[in-house]
């Protein structure tokens, strides 16, 4: 899909001389914290890996000030991270039972990445097409995959599964990165990582609505601080006055 966009628009050329850092920003976003999280969901409770998961804003707080970032992180931003991990804790809670070591620290480097990808894309590749650079890096993680899946393939697929697979691919990769792109030109890297807030809370009000699950007083009290949250640190921040350096970049 992303291939026949970009071939119809004529968006490859700008990839030349760029590779290193596509490269690099696949290894951070893609390659490394789908196969890092992949192995720690299989050991680690659901509700510990959306929590750990969820702290990716922090992570890009702190990386965004470790790198030299012209964006000052007032305490309106700050209280915002801190309330909307506090509504992700308060919505799955931590079950602690049955962790290992191994599964926290891939989760860990899942949520260093993903912090980590937003802060490429901003700095080294935001005047590439997006559709060009999720379909480059999508490409670069099929190939490193490919020698694993190839000697595993399963015996047989259902319809169902199928299914899944497609709506993971279309819906939840193509499309979502490309609007995720979007996103990081309109707000900046460190305020479109919030959205790791809302996932969980989607994912609970999705069990409700859609499998029966029981709504709870946790997603009664952590629904709104979730949202209440990202409001909280996605708004503008105070500057005492504009930056030369800064730019906008175009959506």
């Amino acid at each position: 899909l992303l291939l026949s966009a970009a071939w119809q628009r004529g968006l490859f050329r700008p990839l030349a001389g760029r590779w290193r850092w596509v490269v690099v920003y696949t290894i951070v976003e893609l390659a490394v914290p789908w196969l890092c999280l992949s192995s720690a969901e299989v050991q680690l409770p659901s509700s510990l890996s959306s929590l750990l998961v969820a702290t990716v804003p922090l992570v890009g707080v702190v990386l965004a000030r470790a790198t030299g970032s012209a964006e000052t992180i007032g305490r309106r931003r700050l209280t915002g991270l801190a309330l909307g991990l506090a509504g992700v804790a308060v919505l799955v809670g931590v079950d602690v039972r049955g962790t290992h070591p191994a599964a926290l620290g891939e989760v860990a480097v899942v949520a260093c990445g993903y912090a980590a990808g937003p802060l490429i894309i901003s700095r080294r590749l935001s005047d590439l097409p997006g559709i060009t650079v999720v379909w480059a890096s999508l490409v670069l993680t099929a190939v490193a995959y490919a020698p694993w899946a190839l000697t595993h393939v399963p015996h047989h697929v259902s319809g169902e599964v199928g299914l899944s697979v497609l709506g993971l691919a279309v819906l939840c990769t193509a499309v979502a990165f490309v609007l995720f792109f979007r996103l990081i030109a309109e707000v900046g890297p460190a305020r479109a990582t919030v959205i790791t807030y809302i996932n969980p809370a989607v994912a609970l009000v999705l069990g409700v609505a859609g499998l029966g699950e029981p709504f709870t007083a946790g997603l009664a009290a952590g629904f709104p601080l979730v949202l209440a949250g990202s409001v909280l640190a996605t708004g503008p921040s105070v500057r005492a006055a504009p930056l030369a350096s800064e730019a906008v970049v175009p959506g």
